[in-house]
Parts: structure tokens; C-alpha cells; sequence
């Protein structure tokens, strides 16, 4: 116990992030103003390295998954999957997405609807809904996933397939090789990034509930409230992590996505269902059609602001996000082939995410083309009720919301979990057992930051916090397939074996 509270990486990163929760907490226009200036710097200077970085990712795993090494287990070449696939795709489902997509799947949609990402597009037509579809199912798609998925894939191989400990900086030994204060530099800027990653998606659940709470109580939308959430969660995370991996994770991650399917449900039948199924299918075959083009898009001779507030905005929170959600998906895919560990990744979970955002974004859409409500005002006045305001045009709309806010608690407690556990074995030399205490400490000090950046500036300190963590963490992540690529060489390609050695094997079986 001691010896982990003294490691290098712990306390380095820790009083980084205590030092960031006492300045914001003493001087929170000061944090707010200064949060706003690194936003603009970044996004300003290095939108154009966040899109080509990640389009990179993307054709290096397709590559990847479909080469000879594809076959390689992460594991043993024996080895089995340890977790049954539904669960297996809850807890990517729940570490990846966590409350994010419940907060955006309505107020993504309706806000590109409302304003739209093109200039000379007229907002709130018929073509400006289909962009807005598209456009969000580009947002929720495998370039976001392909940052977790080489992340995950590295420190998976490197723990199941080579034996050795899942820290960020292990991974980098084949470029950066083995000096301590380089390791220990590193693995620091992994924690760091991946606390403000978290603080984000905390805050923004955050938002929604006290938005939800709102709408079905009348709680007033404020900060103080937005803080007692941040209390209530730190509780309920903190009793789910002294449970292990194996209990309280687990079982909040089939919750989870039971909810979210019996929700998807609900809405998808009660809802306009035919507009929901060709919106699904419109906007699969937009997203595909633009699929490069939305990958690389800034807009140099047009300026504007759009792509730095939404594109290179998500890029940049997955990328903070991405050494927390990459562990835990190596955590959790032990014994599949890194074929069906990239596809898994990349093509199941945004396949949900687009599902959700054609049932719930376009029955909102549906209802302001052709009911005339105004949910795109609403949002536009308050994102943080998106999806309360699509449920007052459904039926049973207070169990919605209930069951939303629920849904909303337990992803954020599922993530929060997730992420202490990933925080403290990242703290603790890569221990898969890290110790109760340091679980603790990291508990309280992201709930400490997300409640710092709500009180800074609500939902753009949350958005800064992510973007500025990210930038030197995507040269590492570059680093990752660099390194990826120099030990997959050295790895003898399993080999299929002839037709009459499988029959012998399953008769003898």
C-alpha cells in the first residue's frame, strides 16, 4: 500500500490534478477565462493534426484487421474469450460511450438542425435534417471508436499476449525505450489526459440529469444542484468499485444496456417508426458517402467556428478519454483475435450509437418537420433538455424520464467506476489489483475537477478541458502504432490447420 501511494506516477499526476481543483476552486472566472484561450489556441493551430491523426487510425486498423496478422489471439493462441459477447459489448458500450451519447443523441441532431455545419445550407429544412442525421452518425462512428480500439489493442496484446503490465509507457518501450523519467513522464500524461477526459463526460451527464430533473420535478437548473449530483455519484461509484471488477462493473454494464435497449424499444415503436427506419438507412448511406470528405473537412477559406466547436471538439474528448476507455477494452477482451477485437470495436458499438441517434434524433426531427413543435429552440436555449423535450410528444412520458435519468446515473457510475479502477492500476505499475485507497483518491479527485469545471464555465470549460489534455496525447497515441507495428513483425502467424486435422480433432473431442 505504501509503496503504491509513493509511485512517482501517483503523485505527480495526483497533485497536477489537486493543483488544477484548488486554482479553480479559489479563482473560477480566472480558470474559466484561461480554459477559453488554450480552447481557441488549440483548436485554432492543431484542428488539422486532431482530423488527419484519427483518419490515420482508422485505415491503419481496417489495414491491420484484414492482414495475416488479424488471426494473432490476445492471449494465448488457445485462449477463449473471458467474457460472453452481449456482456463483452456492454462494457465497451458503457466505458465507451457512457452518458455522452444519451446527452447528445436528441441535442447533437437538433442542434446541427438548428444551425447547420454548411453556410449555405438554410436551417430547419428537410435537407438541413439530413445533413444533421449524417453528420451525427459521423460523429458517433469508428473514427471515434478507432482511438479507443489501438489504444485498447496494444495494451491487450502487451498484457495477454506478451506478459507484461498495461502501462501507457511499456507500450512506447520498443520507440522511447526504458529510462524512468521518460516512463514516468508519460504514463503521468496518460493519467492527466484521461482525468480531464472523464471530468468531461462526467460533467456533461451531470448536465443532463439536472436537465432531466428539471423537467420532471421542476429542480432548478443550477450549479449547487449540478454539485450535490456530483456528491450523490462520488458515493454510489466509490460503494461500486470497492466491488471489483467482476461485480459491480459488470453487473452495472448489462443494466445499462438493458436500459438503453428497453428505452431504444419504447421509443423506436411509440415513435414515428417508418420516418426512424429510412432515416436510419439515409443517414448509413450519407455517412458512408461522406465518410473521407467529413474526415478531412476544415474550412480554411470560410472560417467560422462550427468544426472547432463540434468535429475537432470530439476528436480531441476521445483522445483524452481514449487511455481510460483503451484500457479497460484490453481489460475486457482477453482470448479474441485481433481481427474480431477491431471489428468488434469499430463496427458494433457505433452500429448502436447510429440506432440511437436515428430513434431519438429523428423523432425529435420528425416532430419539428412535421408536427410543428420547436424542440430545436428548446435545445437551442438549454442542450441540457434535449431529450425531456422529445419525450413530451410521446406517450408515458414521466417514465421516460425517469427511466432516462436512471439510465444516465448508472452509465456515469459504470464510467466513473470503470475509470478508477483503469486510473489506479495505471498508477500502480499496471497492478490489475490495485489497492481500495487509490481507487479512492482518484474517485474523489475527478469528481473534485468535474465539479471545478462546472463552476468554471459549465459545459465550455468541460469541452476545453478535453481539447487542450489531448494534443500532446495524440503524439503518443501516433507513437502507439509505431510501436504496434514494430512488435507485430516479430510475431509467428498462427496457421490454419488442414480440414482432416480439425474433423480428427472433433471426433476425438
Amino acid at each position: 500500500m505504501k509503496k503504491q501511494l509513493g509511485n512517482p506516477v501517483f503523485l505527480i499526476s495526483s497533485l497536477v490534478v489537486l493543483l488544477l481543483v484548488v486554482l479553480g476552486a479559489v479563482n473560477p472566472e480566472g480558470f474559466g477565462e484561461v480554459a477559453g484561450t488554450l480552447f481557441n489556441f488549440t483548436t485554432v493551430n492543431f484542428g488539422w493534426f486532431y482530423l488527419l491523426s484519427v483518419f490515420g487510425f482508422v485505415l491503419f486498423l481496417v489495414g491491420l484487421a484484414l492482414s495475416k496478422y488479424g488471426k494473432i489471439k490476445l492471449g494465448p493462441q488457445d485462449s477463449k474469450p473471458e467474457y460472453p459477447f452481449f456482456t463483452w459489448i456492454g462494457m465497451l458500450f458503457s466505458a465507451g460511450f457512457g452518458a455522452g451519447l444519451v446527452f447528445w443523441g436528441v441535442a447533437e441532431p437538433m442542434s446541427h438542425f438548428f444551425e447547420t455545419p454548411f453556410t449555405g445550407l438554410e436551417a430547419q429544412t428537410e435537407e438541413a435534417a439530413r445533413i444533421a442525421m449524417g453528420y451525427a452518425f459521423f460523429h458517433w462512428g469508428v473514427n471515434q471508436w478507432s482511438v479507443f480500439a489501438i489504444v485498447g489493442l496494444l495494451i491487450a496484446y502487451l498484457q495477454f499476449r506478451k506478459n507484461k503490465n498495461g502501462l501507457i509507457s511499456t507500450a512506447l518501450e520498443p520507440v522511447l525505450g526504458k529510462r524512468k523519467s521518460v516512463k514516468h513522464t508519460i504514463d503521468s500524461l496518460a493519467v492527466i489526459a484521461t482525468v480531464m477526459g472523464i471530468a468531461t463526460s462526467l460533467g456533461l451527464g451531470i448536465l443532463q440529469m439536472n436537465g432531466g430533473l428539471k423537467a420532471v420535478f421542476n429542480v432548478p437548473n443550477a450549479t449547487w444542484v449540478q454539485l450535490l449530483i456530483t456528491a450523490a455519484l462520488l458515493a454510489l461509484y466509490l460503494i461500486s468499485s470497492s466491488t471489483g471488477l467482476n461485480k459491480g462493473i459488470k453487473w452495472l454494464s448489462n443494466l445499462n444496456l438493458s436500459l438503453c435497449l428497453i428505452l431504444l424499444a419504447f421509443v423506436f415503436i411509440a415513435g414515428p417508426t417508418i420516418f426512424i427506419l429510412n432515416t436510419f438507412t439515409l443517414g448509413l448511406g450519407d455517412y458512408i458517402a461522406n465518410f473521407v470528405n467529413y474526415s478531412l473537412r476544415l474550412t480554411p477559406y470560410e472560417g467560422g467556428s462550427w468544426l472547432r466547436e463540434w468535429t475537432i471538439f470530439y476528436w480531441a474528448w476521445v483522445i483524452a478519454w481514449s487511455p481510460f476507455v483503451g484500457a479497460f477494452v484490453a481489460r475486457v477482451s482477453r482470448g479474441r483475435s485481433i481481427r474480431e477485437f477491431i471489428f468488434g470495436v469499430l463496427v458494433v458499438p457505433p452500429l448502436i450509437a447510429c440506432l440511437w441517434i436515428a430513434t431519438f434524433g429523428g423523432t425529435a426531427l420528425n416532430s419539428d418537420l412535421n408536427n410543428g413543435t420547436n424542440i430545436a429552440q428548446a435545445v437551442n436555449n438549454d442542450i441540457t433538455v434535449a431529450l425531456f423535450e422529445t419525450y413530451q410528444y410521446l406517450p408515458m412520458t414521466s417514465i421516460l424520464s425517469l427511466l432516462s435519468i436512471l439510465l444516465i446515473a448508472t452509465f456515469l457510475i459504470t464510467s466513473a467506476d470503470s475509470a478508477t479502477y483503469i486510473l489506479a492500476s495505471m498508477t500502480s505499475n499496471g497492478d490489475l489489483q490495485p489497492s481500495l485507497m487509490i481507487k479512492i483518491t482518484w474517485g474523489v479527485l475527478m469528481a473534485a475537477i468535474a465539479g471545478v469545471l462546472l463552476v468554471a464555465g459549465g459545459l465550455n470549460a468541460l469541452q476545453t478541458a478535453s481539447l487542450v489534455s489531448a494534443l500532446p496525447f495524440t503524439v503518443v497515441i501516433i507513437l502507439f502504432v509505431y510501436a504496434f507495428i514494430k512488435m507485430i513483425r516479430s510475431e509467428e502467424i498462427p496457421q490454419r490447420k488442414p480440414k482432416a486435422e480439425q474433423l480428427r480433432n472433433k471426433k476425438s473431442s
